[in-house]
C-alpha cells in the first residue's frame, strides 16, 4: 500500500484498536503490558502523531498466512527478513511492525481484500531512514566453538 492518506487512516484505526487491547491486557500482565507501551511513540502511548504506528512511511506491507497454519511464523519471519535485506541492498530501510495485525479488527481491513482464509500476521514499512546511527562496537569473542563432540 503506498496511497498516503490510506496508510494514516490503517494507522488511526489500528492505533486505536491496538491501544484497546493493550488496556485490556494490561489487567491481567501489567509488565508484559508496560513493555509492549514502549513500542508506541512519540509521548506516552504514540497516539497524538497523525501516523502512530507506521510513523510516515512510505510504504506498508501486510504479510498474510492461511489461518491455522503451525508454520505460519517460521514462513512469515523468513519472508519478512528477505523483503527487509533485499530493501536494503536497494537502499532503502524497513522495520517490521508487530501491531500491523491488529488490522483485522478495525472497520477499515476490508479495503486490502484479503481472503476470508488467510490472516494478517505481520505488517512491514519501508522507504528512506531519517537517521544515521552510529555502528555498534563488533563483539568479540561471543561465539563457542565445539571442536569434538562425544557421544554417549
Amino acid at each position: 500500500m503506498t496511497h498516503r492518506d490510506t496508510i494514516t487512516s490503517f494507522s488511526k484505526a489500528i492505533g486505536k484498536v491496538a491501544l484497546k487491547a493493550v488496556a485490556h491486557a494490561a489487567v491481567k500482565h501489567p509488565v508484559k503490558t508496560l513493555k509492549t507501551l514502549l513500542h508506541f511513540s512519540p509521548g506516552p502511548i504514540g497516539l497524538e502523531s497523525d501516523d502512530p504506528i507506521f510513523h510516515g512511511a512510505p510504504v506498508v506491507v501486510f504479510i498474510t498466512s492461511p489461518k491455522g497454519n503451525e508454520w505460519a511464523g517460521l514462513d512469515i519471519g523468513m519472508c519478512a527478513q528477505n523483503m527487509m535485506l533485499a530493501a536494503k541492498s536497494l537502499g532503502l530501510d524497513s522495520c517490521p511492525v508487530g501491531f500491523g495485525k491488529y488490522i483485522e479488527q478495525t472497520p477499515v481491513y476490508h479495503k486490502l481484500g484479503i481472503p476470508s482464509a488467510e490472516e494478517v500476521e505481520l505488517a512491514i514499512i519501508f522507504g528512506y531512514g531519517n537517521e544515521k546511527p552510529d555502528p555498534h562496537p563488533r563483539a568479540k569473542n561471543n561465539a563457542i566453538f565445539i571442536d569434538r563432540m562425544e557421544c554417549c
